[in-house]
């Protein structure tokens, strides 16, 4: 009798602490994000190296009812970027909202995953002078990503690589390193 109140005790943790993989999560991260050649249809090929390359953030929710699947939606900011080149100014700032489906496979305390889809993104570029431009675009284009995260119950921490397309540049890219907290 003494030894079936600690097993039960035992079984009781180890359950609530299952459990805590699968539920509502939050999250937020810090992102090394990338867009290339932004404004590439308008500035003629003046200045083709014009690029996003920025530390920035993301925040990330979403519920995982199963161990294998969970629905997310994530916010991006694609940082901001200032060039000046033969005294024409350029300016540029994005950011994007993405849904996504989530796959995971599970390993123990790891997870790795990958997820696809939609992103609506909104970008702004601009530049003086002569061969000036100005631009206030946004669409929703595919996404996905790849990466792995590590839990401890209701704490979790995951990395990973999204991309998806920006019209009048060369893409997304974004590396991020992200915690979360998953509710029961």
């Amino acid at each position: 009798m003494r030894m079936l109140l600690p097993a039960l005790t035992l079984a009781l943790i180890g359950s609530a602490a299952q459990a805590a993989d699968n539920g509502v999560y939050l999250g937020a991260g810090v992102s090394q994000v990338k867009l290339d050649n932004v404004g590439k249809d308008f500035n003629s090929g003046n200045l083709n190296d014009f690029k996003l390359d920025d530390t920035s953030w993301k925040l990330l929710g979403g519920f995982r009812p199963i161990d294998n699947f969970a629905a997310e939606l994530n916010y991006f900011d694609l940082g901001n970027e200032s060039k000046s080149v033969g005294g024409q100014n350029f300016r540029a700032d994005g950011k994007a909202y993405g849904a996504f489906g989530v796959g995971f496979i599970p390993i123990g305390p790891i997870d790795l995953f990958g997820k696809a889809g939609l992103v609506r993104w909104e970008s702004n570029a601009s530049a003086d002078g002569p061969l000036g431009f100005r631009f206030d675009d946004k669409g929703t284009k595919f996404g996905w990503g790849v990466g792995a995260q590590a839990r401890l119950g209701s704490l979790g921490a995951r990395l990973e690589y999204e991309k998806f397309d920006v019209d009048h540049s060369d893409g997304v890219e974004a590396l991020s390193l992200s915690a979360f907290w998953t509710f029961l």
